[in-house]
């Protein structure tokens, strides 16, 4: 008779596989518990009615409703606008300031590193509070004092829907650059020497190294801090919310705080939850373009 094979037996995990395993168990739960479970369950209350206790089932009316909403559309047009403004300007100004801190000394450079990123670090409300006060329509307004020296009257910046847009535009252009200089620092400090050494031999001036060698190199970086330029400029909310509350006149109605207001505050939480999922689906496309059209010859 043949003899039965023998059941394989169960490898035991020890040591440094048994310190992974846990570590990549705590990565997995802290995803499935706030960043899975969240998407799943907007998902399934984007087809519904929502209510604590008893939630109706309506189909794609939420979404239908979503499409048909003229303010909805005012907000994503709202955002794109706000992201065009911002985020190419905000990439220029951090790889100009960069640029300059790169030839300084290493204390100078971490120094100014400090600097750039510690309003990053800062409470966002206290910033908006800061913001405010310059901002202020009344006389004492910083801007407005500065406005003021070349014979143009007091502007109400954030209450009026010629200025309300460029104002938190402004604002994002004057601040939160310090992740986008350390990152492009880091990557400047990461080119080969190597690369100036022959174009000094060639004689080349800084304008010529800036455009052949240092723009090409950054690539990468460029399209990192790129496309989550734009992911973070589609989503939004603090400054409008703490600043203009989306007004005047839903000047300032971003999708993100469009979506908080229909959740938190008319409690159509189905509606708010397509919502969210329709801005994922645009921002996910939006990357998927940016990637096909900057990321041909990007190596990762």
């Amino acid at each position: 008779m043949a003899q039965l094979a023998k059941p394989a037996k169960r490898r035991r995990i020890r040591g440094d596989g048994a310190w992974a395993y846990a570590f990549i168990a705590v990565a997995l739960v802290v995803f499935a518990m706030f960043t899975a479970y969240p998407v799943v369950s907007a998902f399934i209350i984007s087809f519904q009615k929502y209510k604590p206790i008893g939630s109706e089932y309506v189909g794609f009316d939420n979404y239908i409703a979503t499409f048909k909403d003229s303010l909805f559309w005012k907000s994503v047009v709202n955002t794109v606008v706000y992201t065009i403004l911002t985020v190419p300007v905000s990439l220029i100004i951090s790889f100009a300031i960069a640029i300059l801190i790169l030839p300084l000394k290493k204390k100078l450079q971490t120094t100014f590193k400090a600097i750039y990123y510690l309003p990053a670090v800062a409470s966002g409300v206290a910033l908006s509070v800061v913001w405010l006060w310059i901002f202020d329509p009344m006389p004492e307004g910083i801007f407005n004092k500065l406005i003021g020296f070349f014979g143009i009257s007091n502007q109400n910046w954030l209450g009026s829907s010629a200025t309300s847009m460029f104002s938190l535009v402004l604002m994002a252009w004057l601040s939160s650059h310090g992740t986008s200089i350390i990152i492009y620092l880091a990557a400047l400090l990461g080119i080969d020497s190597s690369y100036y050494e022959a174009a000094d031999l060639d004689g080349a001036n800084f304008f010529q190294k800036l455009w052949y060698i240092v723009i090409p190199s950054l690539k990468p970086t460029t399209l990192f801090l790129l496309v989550t330029g734009v992911i973070g400029s589609f989503q939004v909310f603090q400054n409008a919310y703490l600043m203009t509350g989306g007004g005047p006149d839903n000047s300032t109605t971003m999708v993100g705080l469009l979506i908080f207001n229909n959740a938190f505050k008319y409690f159509e939480f189905g509606k708010a939850a397509a919502q969210s999922l329709v801005l994922a689906a645009i921002i996910a496309l939006i990357s998927l373009v940016q990637f096909k059209f900057m990321g041909k010859d990007v190596e990762y």
